[in-house]
């Protein structure tokens, strides 16, 4: 029997204003289980950018730690990035959410020149090295911009966010809700999600297309 494609998830916190946005990263524990694969669950254990109040969306005083709050996701059931083996692995996969963009990759707050957290870089690094496929939902794919440079990705139509990815050396694919944007010398998937205006169906449609993708990708 061919054994289950085997997920490593990175969150980044717990919520869409400060952490991970917490449908993109259910469905796509959810599409993952659906489609036969297995998955473990990372984060790594930094400070969080900042706190955010979801209700007002304004900042507050409070300090949290992006595994501990990423944590609230997994039910407990966490790693830290660090230990983060890519032998271990068939697929690595980011959900959206503005964690991304303050806690692993600070473009949001530090500008396109701001350093990727460590932990993230080496795993992108070394499953790229490894010809294994790579994920990314939302804003994520700036991320693997970031480290990977010339790929190609798509975060939908936003012009600005489009213009980011030119300068950060990858190219874009315009896609439209559930749609996915495949680079397969690279093996990376990437989908809009909630960079536009989506319905949580649309979400679950995105997440679950980016992971069927990433199976077909396994292994070639």
């Amino acid at each position: 029997m061919k054994p289950s494609p085997r997920f490593a998830v990175v969150l980044s916190g717990c919520g869409v204003f400060d952490g991970s946005e917490i449908h993109e990263a259910t469905l796509t524990l959810y599409a993952i289980a659906k489609n036969g694969g297995t998955y473990e669950i990372f984060a790594p254990d930094v400070a969080q950018y900042h706190v955010v109040d979801h209700l007002t969306g304004r900042p507050t005083t409070e300090k949290r730690n992006v595994l501990s709050e990423a944590a609230r996701i997994a039910r407990g059931k966490i790693t830290p990035l660090s230990r983060f083996n890519a032998g271990s692995f068939d697929a690595l996969i980011f959900p959206g959410g503005f964690g991304v963009a303050k806690n692993l990759f600070p473009f949001a707050v530090e500008g396109p020149d701001a350093k990727v957290q460590p932990d993230a870089e080496r795993a992108i690094r070394e499953m790229h090295r490894a010809g294994k496929p790579i994920g990314a939902l939302c804003i994520a794919p700036v991320l693997l911009a970031k480290v990977l440079g010339n790929i190609e990705v798509t975060i939908g139509n936003d012009s600005d966010t489009i213009s980011l990815l030119h300068k950060l050396g990858a190219n874009h694919k315009v896609t439209g809700h559930g749609e996915v944007a495949i680079d397969r010398a690279n093996k990376i998937v990437t989908s809009p999600c909630y960079m536009l205006d989506s319905t949580i169906v649309q979400i679950a449609e995105g997440a679950e297309r980016t992971v069927q993708a990433m199976m077909e990708l396994i292994g070639k």
